[in-house]
């Protein structure tokens, strides 16, 4: 297991002194991303086979949502292992210990050179340590568009900036939720999340949001052309 400390700032929260659900995010990426540096025979093995592990989904289940000023802290851990996909619960505590957030999500393996996926070898997988998976209430990371409306409501194009590129040159992991966000109606509240990643956007790239109305939330589609990149299920609170 890895772990941060955070203090919620006025940088992370939103209008009403709590924390910003994208900022939580990033606290959550962050943590699993210097994860790495606990398990440098997986670091080693990562860099020798230019490799990284891309988020493919994530899963997010919302407690109660911090207040400016509050002592946190991240927690990552790996609870399984497979040749070419990795499965994790990254969990945001209070100052108490009690859960603000709880995830699982699950990352795949990827040649950085060619950009597609890439078996990691077995003497790696030995080499990880594996912790108990936690609990909370896992849901399939499939997001599937309701079937009666192929279309969904249309919403003006989002063109990737150079703010939303991380180090993997493409658009970060939050910053998806950011813009499908912004598709909310005022005053949503949300409970929980689901994103499915599938086709990375990058710098220049159109998103073509479309936003579809289920019986407990949205589900917010990000598409670059006809390839589907990100979907997005918010479940209301």
């Amino acid at each position: 297991m890895y772990s941060l400390n955070y203090k919620v700032t006025t940088s992370t929260c939103d209008s009403e002194g709590r924390l910003k659900l994208y900022s939580a995010l990033q606290m959550m990426q962050d943590c699993s991303e210097m994860w790495i540096g606990s398990e440098p025979g997986v670091r080693r093995y990562f860099e020798e086979q230019n490799m990284a592990q891309l988020l493919a989904s994530r899963q997010v289940e919302i407690i109660r949502v911090p207040e400016y000023k509050e002592q946190l802290t991240v927690t990552t851990s790996v609870y399984g292992m497979k040749p070419m996909f990795g499965f994790r619960n990254t969990f945001i505590y209070d100052a108490d210990g009690q859960p603000c957030y709880k995830t699982w999500s699950m990352g795949a393996f990827v040649d950085k050179s060619v950009g597609k996926l890439k078996r990691v070898d077995d003497a790696t997988i030995a080499s990880m340590k594996l912790e108990p998976k936690l609990d909370m209430n896992y849901k399939d990371r499939r997001i599937m568009l309701p079937k009666d409306d192929n279309e969904g409501e249309k919403c003006d194009p989002v063109r990737v900036q150079r703010a939303d590129i991380d180090y993997n040159r493409h658009v970060n992991n939050a910053n998806y939720i950011r813009i499908a966000m912004e598709l909310l109606p005022e005053g949503f509240k949300v409970k929980g999340l689901r994103v499915e990643y599938r086709v990375a956007a990058k710098l220049g790239d159109v998103l073509l949001p479309a936003v579809y109305r289920i019986d407990n939330g949205i589900i917010v589609s990000l598409s670059i052309g006809t390839e589907v990149s990100a979907i997005i299920e918010f479940e209301q609170g």
